[in-house]
């Protein structure tokens, strides 16, 4: 039986429970911080962990364009063709980087690189917006970590009350998120770009 005087002595998870097999320590760190460092320890974790594909070639930082760029925005549907180009079309500009990224300094870019989001619009190669300041709920297309692996699901609750991820392609099962397994949501995914030429 542990005391309470032995678990002060020894803060932190158990030795073996994270993705280092250590013990850990806590640490005090400025709040605004807390992401910037989280993220950092994660990618560490993951570049140690034998078989792991380096998911971080995979990840781009927004940064805002030096200069503003706004497009012209037609009011017309567009079905096959393409709307007349004339003035009296164009219901406003738009600023595409201003349209996609609410938060700059929380958010990413992912390329997808499967399969189970086809269902979704998420394809091989499209370039997925990951927003780690928005709250995921129930419904939302989320990044996450599950026992080390990242993933973009839709997020949804089990019969039991625990959280499942819901892959947008009948090929591949859905996650059960159970007791034991690691799992973090790190963003959720508010749209994607592709680029066809």
């Amino acid at each position: 039986m542990t005391t309470d005087t032995e678990k002060k002595a020894k803060p932190g998870r158990p030795e073996g429970r994270n993705a280092y097999g250590e013990s850990t320590v806590p640490i005090r760190i400025p709040k605004s911080k807390v992401t910037q460092i989280t993220d950092f320890l994660n990618q560490c974790a993951l570049k140690n962990r034998p078989g792991t594909i380096d998911f971080y070639e995979h990840i781009r930082q927004v940064s805002a364009p030096k200069v503003s760029v706004e497009l012209p925005l037609y009011s017309s549907k567009v079905s096959a063709g393409f709307p007349s180009p004339c003035d009296d079309h164009i219901a406003k500009r738009l600023n595409i980087h201003d349209y996609l990224v609410d938060q700059e300094d929380a958010t990413f870019l992912v390329t997808i690189t499967g399969l189970s989001m086809r269902d979704a619009g998420l394809l091989p190669k499209d370039v997925a917006i990951v927003d780690r300041s928005k709250n995921a709920n129930i419904g939302n297309i989320i990044l996450a970590v599950v026992d080390g692996e990242f993933t973009i699901k839709q997020l949804a609750i089990g019969e039991n009350g625990n959280p499942v991820l819901l892959p947008a392609n009948p090929d591949f099962k859905p996650i059960e998120i159970k007791d034991g397994m690691d799992f973090e949501i790190w963003g959720v995914v508010p749209g994607s770009t592709r680029k066809y030429a």
